[in-house]
């Protein structure tokens, strides 16, 4: 590479650079990652929740009961898990399931998807999240669902 050229890429990257940094800390928010304490976080490198200014990001959710570290056998059951622990990582971002923007269900077959339907309308319906819904192979032994959210936080 020329000289010159390396000159003038350099000088375009230190601007770009700059303009990001100067855009996040325009915002006058942080960045903040919350954990629920799972081993798995370290391990895999990555936080429970993410708050970014209004932004809440809760990582994928299996129906892990996190007081006896055991997961329900039925589906049902793991669903109504996954909504208590998806409840309390909002409360933690100081956020609500009436500010969640959008659904990501992960499911290992499709079988599950009545009553998967009729719990996501019994806990979101009024609510009308944007939702996609993938059958898949999860990494979680005995997990049949996982779900992760995103909330836009609307109160102050």
């Amino acid at each position: 590479m020329k000289p010159l050229s390396f000159l003038i890429l350099t000088a375009l990257l230190f601007l770009t650079l700059s303009h990001a940094i100067q855009a996040s800390e325009s915002n006058g928010k942080e960045r903040v990652h919350l954990s629920s304490g799972s081993k798995w976080e370290e391990l895999a490198g990555y936080s429970r929740v993410v708050v970014d200014g209004d932004w809440v990001f809760v990582s994928g959710t299996v129906g892990l009961n996190p007081e006896d570290n055991l997961i329900a056998a039925g589906f049902g059951q793991q669903m109504d898990q996954i909504f208590i622990n998806i409840g309390a990582a909002l409360e933690k971002a100081n956020a609500e399931f009436e500010d969640l923007v959008r659904v990501r269900c992960f499911i290992v077959d499709r079988k599950y998807l009545a009553v998967m339907s009729a719990k996501l309308r019994q806990q979101l319906g009024h609510i009308k999240p944007a939702n996609t819904t993938v059958i898949t192979q999860l990494a979680v032994e005995d997990a049949l669902i996982e779900i992760e959210v995103t909330a836009l936080k609307r109160r102050k």
